[in-house]
């Protein structure tokens, strides 16, 4: 009987024990919780953050953005969540491109961070175009990161490199999405600053177009160099 008494008092306390750590996940993570005070605490807010859970990255980005005019193009997994690259309708004449940042918890989906283009851009002379999204203090993300739209099919290759070191270079993913456009991010250290240099190369490893950025939340078009 002792035995079976332990056992049970041994049950209750891990019983107790997850039940409070499931409260507390909770309250960290429920809209207006403690992950939300934090973030309205980096941006300077007065007041917090409702941010909503999602049951997908998708539904995370479409409560938080509370538009249903927006077409997911590509998903990338990262760490602990997800980039979700997104393109809004209504806008059929500009380039435009989007993409958010949310991270996966016990109890949904979570917005983090995010941001879009929309620009203008002819097409026989615009090569590509790019955004420069920079990390977010206190605040974990993949970021700093640039992305962009490829407008000129011979790029196959995009090189973003520092200008003052030299040595911080990193080779940007193209995805084509299946709506026949090409997309391309790259990731830069939480070091990197501007000046900072993108490429575009085509598949012999010529230049087809360059430009250096000098505006830490740049976003605009890379004219042809050809």
């Amino acid at each position: 009987m002792k035995t079976t008494r332990r056992w049970g008092m041994a049950a209750g306390v891990i019983l107790a024990s997850v039940a409070v750590l499931y409260l507390l996940l909770y309250m960290y993570e429920r809209p207006g919780g403690w992950s939300d005070q934090r973030m309205s605490s980096s941006l300077g807010m007065n007041q917090s953050l409702q941010i909503p859970l999602g049951s997908s990255p998708e539904e995370a980005v479409r409560l938080f953005r509370e538009s249903d005019s927006m077409t997911v193009v590509h998903e990338e997994t990262v760490g602990r969540g997800k980039l979700v690259f997104l393109t809004r309708s209504g806008d059929q004449d500009r380039s435009n491109l989007q993409v958010e940042y949310v991270r996966k918890t016990w109890i949904g989906w979570k917005w983090v961070w995010g941001a879009g283009y929309g620009m203008d851009g002819d097409p026989s002379v615009s090569a590509m175009n790019y955004m420069r999204l920079p990390e977010l203090e206190q605040i974990s993300t993949p970021f700093p990161m640039v992305f962009g739209e490829v407008l000129d099919p011979s790029i196959q290759q995009i090189i973003v490199q520092q200008k003052q070191t030299g040595t911080d270079k990193s080779e940007a993913k193209l995805i084509q999405t299946s709506q026949g456009r090409t997309i391309w991010f790259a990731f830069q250290a939480a070091t990197a600053g501007v000046p900072f240099e993108i490429e575009g190369l085509d598949q012999a490893g010529k230049i087809i177009a360059t430009k250096v950025i000098t505006d830490v939340r740049g976003s605009g078009t890379i004219d042809s160099s050809k």
